[in-house]
């Protein structure tokens, strides 16, 4: 593993990226266009055989891939899922993934799936409790784990810090990489009214080794989280300042519901992608 004080944990900068999904299997296989990078829920690839991972294999041949999951729940109180884990391993021994991702959340309770991405008290009791859990995963699955902050609709009254001072501590103990969701920080920064610069600002660079951008839902008194439109403006400004912070690190474009043609989910990578080198350059002035 890399030193804890190394530049994104020593990980590589694959560029800009766009998550791979269904509708667009047709066109990408079609003409394999240039993309940087694809993400990967890991979930559906976790199979035994058959098209999924036929489909994956075409993927892998001609574009560097990175696994995303849903369903780690690092911050549940019930035990590890093992057999998840093995199957999780097996996949990114397949993909040959630098990094694994998940969400600092948890999506399990009383042994029942809520799938939902549920926050967590910031109480120092929960990052000890997160931070081993974090560490086992990471020694198990043999590759770097990286954390994304998730968009959330409630706090608790427990909470003792700052959303960003919990991300921070909990990373910092587990030693392990940030996936840093811009959106994710402008959604929340919306519904519990704080200034998401601050947020972004707090950050640890080093630790950063992804960034997820996306669009939302306004509806007035609160945001959802629903990756289903363009980026706003203010996420691209976040994004900038984010670059600015942390220098050119891997980034997405998540676009999950409503999804577009392909060529509209890469102009929106295009834009990243100016943002990103407009940023990057004025760092080296």
């Amino acid at each position: 593993m890399a030193s804890t004080n190394s530049p994104r944990l020593g990980l590589p900068d694959l560029g800009v990226g766009v998550g791979l999904r269904l509708p667009h299997y047709e066109t990408i296989f079609a003409s394999f266009p240039h993309v940087d990078w694809f993400e990967i829920i890991s979930e559906n690839f976790m199979v035994q055989g058959g098209k999924p991972l036929a489909n994956l294999n075409r993927i892998l041949d001609r574009y560097p891939v990175v696994q995303h999951g849903v369903s780690l729940s690092i911050g549940s109180t019930s035990p590890l899922d093992w057999d998840y884990l093995r199957g999780l391993k097996a996949l990114l021994q397949r993909v040959r993934c630098p990094w694994v991702s998940d969400h600092l959340c948890f999506t399990q309770a009383g042994g029942v799936n809520i799938h939902d991405l549920l926050p967590l008290p910031y109480t120092e009791e929960a990052i000890r409790h997160v931070a081993s859990r974090a560490r086992t995963v990471q020694d198990f699955l043999e590759v770097p784990l990286a954390l994304e902050n998730v968009s959330s609709y409630l706090t608790y009254t427990s909470s003792t810090m700052t959303e960003w001072a919990f991300l921070n501590a909990v990373v910092d103990e587990a030693d392990c990489g940030i996936l840093l969701d811009v959106n994710n920080i402008y959604v929340s920064s919306y519904n519990h009214r704080f200034d998401p610069r601050e947020y972004v600002d707090a950050v640890p660079p080093h630790r950063v080794v992804q960034v997820h951008l996306a669009g939302h839902s306004n509806f007035g008194k609160y945001i959802l989280d629903t990756h289903s439109d363009h980026v706003i403006d203010p996420v691209w400004d976040l994004y900038r300042r984010a670059i600015r912070r942390v220098g050119p690190v891997s980034t997405l474009i998540e676009w999950d519901d409503d999804i577009p043609s392909f060529e509209t989910l890469l102009a929106e990578a295009e834009r990243a992608r100016t943002i990103r080198n407009e940023e990057v350059a004025g760092r080296a002035v």
